[in-house]
């Protein structure tokens, strides 16, 4: 569970791993306290999480997804990933150029995983 503090409010993002015999994720669930599903527990297929130690210097990460995902689900995930990335990294360092190419390196993966003939 992690938990968001703005503006003295405590926001909270629940994430809920079911794990097979094997110790596999069987299930993944997830709610969080604002949005437009607030509060409603959801089912997916896998979460991409990276936290950003600032003291350390290092980012800490979770990549889980369950037995069902399918690889083509995986490649749009990471496509839409890739998309997101550039935009959080323009919002973020206002580096246009940089962003663009992390766009652009998005469109080649869509390109080589055959993702740009449904997306």
């Amino acid at each position: 569970m992690f938990l968001c503090a703005m503006n003295n409010e405590t926001n909270q993002i629940l994430l809920a791993v079911t794990l097979d015999e094997h110790k596999v994720p069987a299930q993944i669930h997830w709610k969080a306290d604002d949005g437009p599903n607030a509060g409603t527990l959801q089912e997916v297929k896998a979460f991409l999480l990276s936290l950003y130690d600032g003291n350390g210097g290092d980012t800490l990460k979770i990549d889980l997804w369950t037995k069902e995902m399918q690889i083509h689900e995986m490649d749009r995930m990471i496509y839409f990933t890739l998309k997101g990335l550039s935009e959080t990294y323009l919002k973020a360092t206002n580096n246009k150029e940089l962003a663009t190419d992390i766009r652009r390196f998005g469109d080649y993966f869509a390109e080589k995983t055959q993702l740009n003939k449904s997306v």
